[in-house]
C-alpha cells in the first residue's frame, strides 16, 4: 500500500466529538444502573458497555493515523515523540485517580480492589476478573496502553513492504484468529457443558478470558486502524465512502441493533454472539467513525452544543465518575422515595464537576506540556484517542 496524496488538512471534527460524547454518556448510563441510580427497565442503558467499543474504534483510527501519516509522506514516524505524547496524555490523570482510590479507601466504589501493581503495570485485564472490584473500568485503559505498545511495531512491519494484499491479509487473519480464539475459549472454559455450543456460559470465565483481554478486543481497534489506512493511503476509496456517509450511518445503527439482539442477555454472551458479535460490532463502530470524520454527514455536519465539552473531558469523566456514582448511591438511600428518581441526574452533575476539576488541575497542564511534542499539521488531525480530545 504505497504512500499517496491524502485529503486536505482539517481541524477538530464535530462528528468525532459527538461520538466521544455519546460513548461516555452511554457508559455512564450503564454504570448508573449498576449503582441503582436508574431503573432496571432502562434497556438502552444495559448496552452501554458498547460505548467502550466505540472508544476503541476511535482510538484505532486516531492513534494509528499518527503513525501512518509520516509513512504517507515517505518519512519514518518519530517514535520517541509518539510515546512521550501518549504518556503525557494518559498517565497524569490516571495516576491521580489511582492515588485517590488507594489513599482514600472511603472513595472506592466497591469494597475490594485489585493490587496496586496491576494498575501501575496496566495488567488489570490479563489473568484476572476485575468485575465487582473498585476501579474495574480501568481494564479498558489497560487495553489502550497495551495497544500503544504493540501498534508501532505492527505499523513498522507492515510499512517495511507495504503491499495492499499483505495488509488486508494481516487484518483479516487477525480477525479470524480472534474469532477462533474466542470460540475455543468459550467451548473449553466458558460453557457450563464443555464443547456444547448450546450450553449456558459461566460469567466469571467469560469476562476473564474473552471480555477483558486485549487479544479478544482487537476487532474494534483493527476497525479503526482500517479506517485510518483507507483515509491515508486510499483517498479514492475514502471519497467513495464519504459520498455514502449517511448510508454508512444507517448501516452502522442497524449493525449495532443486530448486536444488541445477539447480546440481549448482557455482555456475557452465548457461543455465536461471542464469536461473531464482536466483529459485527467493530464493523458498525468503524462505519460510525467514517461518518463522524465527514463534515457533511448527519452526525458530522453540526457542532452539537455541549458535545465538544463532553468530548474534551471524556477521559477525566471516564476515570472518576464511579467515585461520584457510589457516593450518590449511598447518599440517596436516605432520600424520600419521590426524590430518588433524581439520583442519576445528581450523580451525573457531580461527576461532571469532579471531572472538570481533574481536567483543569491535572489533565490540562500536562496537555500543554505534551503540545511541545506536537507533530507537524496533518490531514488526519482530529483528536488524540478514543477517550481524549486535543
Amino acid at each position: 500500500m504505497p504512500p499517496t496524496t491524502s485529503v486536505p488538512a482539517q481541524s477538530r471534527l464535530p462528528g468525532l466529538d459527538l461520538l466521544r460524547a455519546f460513548a461516555i454518556v452511554w457508559v455512564m448510563l450503564t454504570h448508573g444502573g449498576m449503582f441503582g441510580l436508574i431503573g432496571d427497565d432502562n434497556w438502552f442503558a444495559g448496552y452501554g458497555w458498547m460505548g467502550v467499543d466505540l472508544f476503541f474504534a476511535l482510538s484505532g483510527y486516531l492513534i494509528a493515523g499518527q503513525l501512518l501519516r509520516p509513512w504517507a509522506r515517505g518519512e519514518s514516524p518519530n517514535y520517541s515523540r509518539f510515546f512521550a505524547r501518549r504518556l503525557l496524555r494518559t498517565l497524569p490523570a490516571y495516576l491521580a485517580v489511582v492515588a485517590l482510590y488507594f489513599l482514600f479507601p472511603l472513595l472506592r466504589d466497591r469494597d475490594q480492589i485489585q493490587p496496586l501493581w496491576r494498575f501501575l503495570t496496566f495488567t488489570l485485564n490479563v489473568g484476572v476478573n476485575p468485575m465487582g472490584k473498585s476501579f474495574s473500568h480501568a481494564w479498558s485503559l489497560c487495553v489502550e496502553e497495551q495497544f500503544y505498545l504493540v501498534l508501532p511495531l505492527a505499523v513498522a512491519l507492515l510499512a517495511w513492504r507495504p503491499k495492499t494484499a499483505r495488509i488486508v491479509g494481516a487484518v483479516v487473519g487477525l480477525v479470524v484468529l480472534g474469532m477462533a480464539l474466542r470460540g475455543y475459549l468459550w467451548l473449553a472454559d466458558v460453557a457450563a457443558r464443555p464443547f456444547d455450543i448450546t450450553s449456558e456460559p459461566h460469567g466469571g470465565p467469560y469476562m476473564q478470558l474473552i471480555y477483558y483481554p486485549i487479544w479478544s478486543r482487537l476487532d474494534d481497534l483493527l476497525g479503526g486502524i482500517c479506517v485510518a489506512l483507507i483515509q491515508v493511503f486510499r483517498p479514492g476509496w475514502w471519497q467513495a465512502l464519504a459520498r455514502r456517509r449517511n448510508l454508512l450511518t444507517a448501516t452502522a445503527v442497524a449493525g449495532v441493533a443486530a448486536v444488541m439482539l445477539m447480546f440481549r442477555d448482557g455482555e456475557v454472551a452465548g457461543f455465536f454472539a461471542a464469536v461473531l458479535g464482536f466483529p459485527l460490532l467493530a464493523l458498525s463502530m468503524s462505519l460510525l467513525v467514517i461518518a463522524g470524520a465527514n463534515r457533511r454527514s448527519l452526525i458530522g455536519r453540526w457542532a452539537v452544543p455541549g458535545a465538544g465539552a463532553l468530548a474534551a473531558g471524556a477521559y477525566s469523566l471516564y476515570l472518576s465518575h464511579k467515585i461520584v456514582f457510589h457516593q450518590v448511591e449511598l447518599w440517596s438511600q436516605t432520600w424520600p422515595p419521590a426524590e430518588r428518581g433524581f439520583a442519576f441526574a445528581v450523580a451525573f452533575a457531580g461527576a461532571l464537576a469532579v471531572a472538570a476539576a481533574l481536567y483543569w488541575l491535572v489533565e490540562r497542564p500536562f496537555l500543554k506540556l505534551r503540545d511541545r511534542f506536537r507533530a507537524p499539521p496533518s490531514p488526519l488531525w482530529a483528536g488524540e484517542g478514543g477517550f481524549s480530545a486535543p
